[in-house]
């Protein structure tokens, strides 16, 4: 049985149980208040028979006879007479009167006259009155006894007697029991139509699930949710928050629970509020030097919005790795144009070899030694040391020339030693090269982007510098920007989210990213890095070598 069948029944049984013992209490209140009512009725008929003067004037007359009274005289008589119109106007059972001795002189019996009655008088002769049910010669009745005083008011001569036959007492429980069922009937009604109100309610609110089944549901989510490295947010059509994980709370840097409030008032930046509120998937939003894509969903059942759900997952490794592939290929692409134009110096080489003239091949392979395998026009060039790294920012060079800007390299720098962490440099560098490529290409001639490299030990510090319009809003420069449509890219690069990354592959390594001068009033920016650990050092012994 389902659990809202369930419930149902056990409401319904209960709503009988209770307006069953309610019926039942007012039952019996009903008739107690009706034996009380015909106990009082007997009483003040038998108190009015005994006030009666000649009723007082007869009995004691009987009374003070010392002898028995013949039930032919009593059967005319006027007690006779009178007791009967009584119990014919009160609908009673009998009107008794008896002396003293318990004789009766009235009955509506007149076979018993002149007899004792079958019950006890003792108590009204005392002055009592009695109100009792006793069963009697007419049977069990509701009867009142009542002492008759003689005129003048002294001892008791008789007792008057008054009953009603429960019949009679119990003539109105009928209509009082079918009021009884007809409420019953209609509270029951009134409870099971609620019941089935709050049951279509349940069902509705719950959607159809049961709370067995919800319990389970809880179970697994938590189970879910907790073992997935992803955060989850769930929002109400309202745009309340209705569920937020750690992990989201992490990634968002979200302090405080923001369970129940809206989502305007949950501390967010702009950017990730609306990348909450837009369904579909977002390329990325930086929070704390964090990369994170959030996709939103709407979650509907059947025609009913219950809402959204956005999944916040943590790219930045992800996007670093990219960087670094990038870079990587860009050092390949390098090193095979390298070995290309290597190969056909070489050529010609031995065409001059072969040809005979050694004079002109010995000329052109010591000119080949002093220049280089590859000439990439790049001034200052030569003052970086490692080849890997020359052959990157050479490759970084000839991108910069294809949009009209110049890259050199500052005629100070000094880089004795050879890059250790090739990915990590070229990914920092490419990026803050790549930033001032696109600040350089937007202004007006001379365009032209200085690098500037040094390295003490194991670190490796560079300054770029570069002739664009400056930085406009240097406290927002490390958040994700809005991508350059003019600059080349696809669905990884190009997304705005260099800057952020750069800072935190360098922060990763105990270094930074910063912005050294903003410019802006004729000169363009100066962005600085210091990258620790990147960097196999020479000893002095070395370099003299």
């Amino acid at each position: 049985m389902r659990f809202a069948t369930r419930l149902l029944v056990v409401q319904v049984a209960a709503q009988v149980a209770v307006v069953g013992v309610a019926a039942g209490v007012f039952l019996a209140l009903g008739v107690s208040q009706l034996r009380e009512e015909a106990e009082s009725s007997a009483l003040n008929i038998a108190r009015t028979v005994a006030e009666d003067p000649d009723v007082r004037r007869l009995v004691t007359a009987y009374s003070a006879d010392p002898g028995t009274p013949q039930a032919s005289e009593l059967r005319g008589g006027e007690l006779q007479e009178f007791a009967l119109a009584v119990g014919d106007r009160t609908d009673g059972l009998f009107v008794v009167i008896t002396d003293d001795h318990g004789i009766r002189l009235a009955h509506p019996t007149p076979s018993r006259l002149g007899m004792p009655v079958s019950t006890s008088f003792a108590e009204a002769l005392a002055g009592d009155e009695v109100v009792t049910w006793e069963q009697g010669t007419l049977g069990v009745s509701a009867r009142a006894k009542v002492p008759v005083y003689p005129p003048d008011g002294a001892t008791p001569v008789g007792e008057v007697s008054v009953g009603f036959e429960p019949a009679s007492v119990f003539d109105d429980l009928p209509a009082l029991l079918l009021g009884i069922g007809g409420t019953v009937a209609v509270a029951v009604a009134v409870g099971v139509g609620v019941s089935l109100l709050m049951r279509r309610r349940l069902e509705s609110v719950t959607l159809g699930v049961q709370p067995e089944e919800l319990a389970a549901l809880v179970g697994m989510q938590t189970a879910v949710l907790e073992g997935s490295g992803d955060g989850v947010i769930a929002l109400d059509p309202d745009g309340v928050v209705r569920l937020c994980t750690p992990t989201a709370e992490r990634l968002l840097g979200v302090t405080g629970s923001p369970l129940a409030l809206p989502l305007s008032e949950v501390a967010l930046s702009p950017a990730v509020r609306d990348a909450l509120r837009t369904p579909g998937a977002t390329d990325g939003v930086v929070v704390d030097g964090r990369v994170l894509y959030v996709d939103v969903r709407p979650v509907r059942r059947g025609a009913r919005a219950l809402g959204t759900v956005a999944v916040v997952r943590d790219r930045t490794d992800l996007v670093a790795l990219t960087e670094r592939l990038g870079s990587v290929r860009t050092l390949s692409d390098a090193l095979r144009v390298q070995r290309h134009e290597f190969a056909n110096r070489l050529h010609a080489a031995a065409g001059l070899i072969d040809a005979g003239r050694s004079d002109e091949a010995r000329r052109f392979l010591w000119e080949l030694v002093e220049r280089g395998p590859l000439d990439y026009a790049v001034p200052g060039l030569d003052a970086i040391g490692d080849p890997l790294l020359q052959s990157f920012v050479g490759a970084k060079a000839t991108a910069a020339r294809e949009r009209e800007v110049a890259l050199v390299v500052d005629e100070q720098s000094l880089l004795r030693g050879r890059v250790a962490d090739v990915e990590d440099v070229a990914a920092v560098l490419g990026n803050i090269i790549d930033n001032a490529v696109d600040a350089a290409a937007s202004a007006p001639p001379p365009r032209r982007v200085e690098l500037l490299l040094l390295d003490d030990g194991a670190t490796l510090v560079a300054t770029v510098t570069d002739t664009g319009a400056g930085v406009s809003d240097p406290a927002r420069l490390f958040e994700r920007r809005a991508p350059d449509p003019g600059a080349p890219g696809d669905r990884v690069h190009n997304l705005g989210i260099g800057l952020p990354l750069s800072r935190e592959l360098a922060r990763r390594r105990d270094g930074d990213v910063w912005l050294i001068d903003p410019g802006g009033t004729g000169t363009g920016a100066v962005f600085g890095a210091r990258l620790p650990g990147v960097m196999d050092a020479v000893d002095d012994e070395e370099e003299r070598t």
